[in-house]
């Protein structure tokens, strides 16, 4: 919480807070440098039609003075270009997509008269009717029954397989991430700290925070144990943050991490780990029992 996720895919929509600006980098999309947009003109071309966003509360995404199916019918008649009864058709298609039995009485309804599971299908139904190549998940089960969290996520996997989406999904949650991700970007304090495939990621973590995140999680099968949290707190990003950010919290620090940001070190063609202890010239450190464990069940499923 608190890494910076949801802003760093709000850049991508041009949704940041007026306050809000990006200092430097680019941000490159089908030959385009989003960064150089600047009136809602320019983000029209590609907020929605290229990338659709599905927000983490669902109470709040939807407008309570509009029915559901006229707010569909917006993202159809926006992007699709459909009117009158075609429109109505693409909204009632898409409505049965989601899980939304009954679709021509729920057109009419209210977000009012839908449960929270079933707002964030609307939502969801919202998102795909714009036919994006890319659809953005900010914590998309956050604000729902767990019993609910898996129907959406299944839902959203059932989106892409039809739609042919690109999806993108920001979350805390590791549960959600071993279940949808293909690849893993790892995030503290605002910077991407490890990059790598799903299975690199949860096998053969290598930044600390990594292993600190994967040690935290609760196991079947042991007891008597304590939960093993991460001591002290995130830094204040008001503040510029010297070295590695995580190096106050990290009890495997070198020197070095409180002076200079480390670069990405190259794991694999396919994983990278910003942290000094992937230089060649640091000394060797073991990771956590808790992630030598995850490495040895990586090895056996590779074997």
């Amino acid at each position: 919480s608190g890494s910076g996720k949801s802003v760093f895919v709000k850049c991508a929509m041009g949704l940041l807070d007026a306050n809000g600006y990006i200092d430097g980098g680019s941000i490159l999309y089908n030959g385009m440098d989003l960064t150089k947009f600047q009136t809602d003109k320019d983000w029209l071309k590609i907020r929605g039609k290229e990338i659709a966003m599905v927000f983490q509360d669902p109470m709040t995404s939807l407008n309570p003075l509009k029915t559901i199916g006229k707010q569909i019918q917006e993202a159809v008649e926006l992007h699709q270009g459909l009117k009158g009864g075609d429109a109505y058709k693409a909204v009632l298609e898409v409505l049965s997509d989601v899980g939304i039995d009954d679709p021509e009485r729920r057109y009419k309804q209210y977000p009012h008269e839908f449960s929270g599971g079933m707002r964030q299908r609307v939502v969801i139904a919202i998102a795909v009717a714009c036919r994006p190549k890319i659809l953005i998940c900010d914590e998309p089960t956050t604000a729902l029954d767990v019993t609910i969290q898996a129907q959406i996520l299944e839902l959203i996997k059932a989106m892409q397989k039809k739609y042919d989406l690109t999806t993108i999904y920001i979350t805390h949650d590791l549960g959600v991430v071993a279940n949808v991700a293909d690849r893993i970007a790892v995030m503290y304090a605002g910077d991407i700290v490890e990059l790598g495939t799903c299975d690199e990621v949860f096998y053969d973590p290598r930044h600390p925070y990594t292993w600190a995140l994967l040690s935290s999680l609760p196991q079947l099968g042991t007891k008597d144990e304590p939960l093993y949290s991460i001591q002290g707190t995130p830094p204040n990003l008001f503040h510029e943050v010297k070295g590695d950010a995580f190096a106050p919290r990290n009890p495997k620090a070198l020197k070095i991490d409180f002076v200079e940001r480390p670069p990405f070190f190259e794991v694999t063609p396919t994983h990278y780990a910003r942290t000094w202890l992937m230089d060649p010239r640091a000394p060797k450190v073991e990771p956590p029992e808790h992630v030598r464990i995850l490495r040895e069940k990586g090895v056996n499923r590779v074997g």
